[in-house]
């Protein structure tokens, strides 16, 4: 009862006030439960981290999977600009209405997915609730929408990204056919990679393999680390936490 009771409130007011990683927001009241969590420093540190470290005001961001603006929002603060992508329409609504809440003009935010080219597809959400933080392009089904997809070669040559320190991608196992396309881009600006991994999404099969390609497609980085554990070494993209869960890497190259 109490429960709901906040929930009618914070909706009422309009906003949740939050904090991430210590910044105060204004926050869409429809994921106050989410943003709760977030507020009491329980929703990934070691990425608040990694942007801490990678995030300047004269350097910029991308985020590939914004989802409802969580590192947008806090990334926001801290870059010159930030470029990011989320197709599910749902989230993508909640995000530019965080982005509002907050007065927030220095993002350019996309309702759009990366793939293979110019096109439309079908994405849906692992758990059937759209808007959540699964929707992926390897999802469909009756629960799922339409999205516009567009192929990195197509934006990158649309806008300047010559100044991005941090590229973070979390797209729920669609990183394995996506990736590739950036590597090029990748390998030229040398930004620093954060990158979740979705392998349990895939067929048992297809796992290792998908895991090994990734591995070597990434091998011109220098240093690979995983923030949570702390473990480092290319040996890791292929290890057991890397093959049964959703780990996240860091991927940066020695100055």
């Amino acid at each position: 009862m109490l429960t709901q009771a906040r929930k009618m409130f914070y909706r009422a007011r309009g906003y949740y006030a939050g904090n991430l990683n210590g910044e105060h927001f204004r926050l869409d009241p429809y994921h106050s439960k989410f943003w709760r969590k977030a507020s009491q420093g329980n929703w990934e540190p070691e990425t608040f981290a990694v942007l801490d470290k990678y995030l300047s005001p004269d350097r910029d961001y991308l985020d590939i999977g914004a989802w409802i603006g969580p590192t947008v929002l806090y990334a926001a603060r801290r870059a010159r600009h930030v470029w990011c992508f989320e197709p599910d329409p749902v989230a993508y609504r909640h995000l530019v209405w965080n982005l509002h809440l907050n007065d927030i003009r220095n993002v350019s935010a996309f309702s759009i997915a990366l793939s293979d080219g110019f096109g439309v597809t079908r994405m849906a959400s692992a758990h059937g609730e759209a808007g959540d933080s699964t929707s992926s392009l390897l999802h469909d089904g009756s629960h799922g929408t339409d999205a516009m997809t567009i192929g990195w070669d197509q934006f990158a040559t649309a806008v300047d990204l010559s100044d991005v320190a941090l590229v973070k991608m979390d797209i729920e196992g669609a990183e394995y056919p996506v990736l590739s396309s950036l590597t090029p881009w990748l390998q030229a600006t040398n930004p620093a990679l954060l990158l979740s991994t979705h392998a349990p999404y895939l067929d048992a099969e297809n796992r290792a393999p998908a895991m090994k390609q990734l591995a070597d497609t990434l091998a011109f980085y220098d240093q690979c680390q995983d923030p949570f554990t702390g473990e480092a070494g290319a040996s890791i993209l292929t290890g057991n936490r890397a093959l049964t869960q959703f780990p996240t890497f860091l991927f940066s190259t020695k100055p």
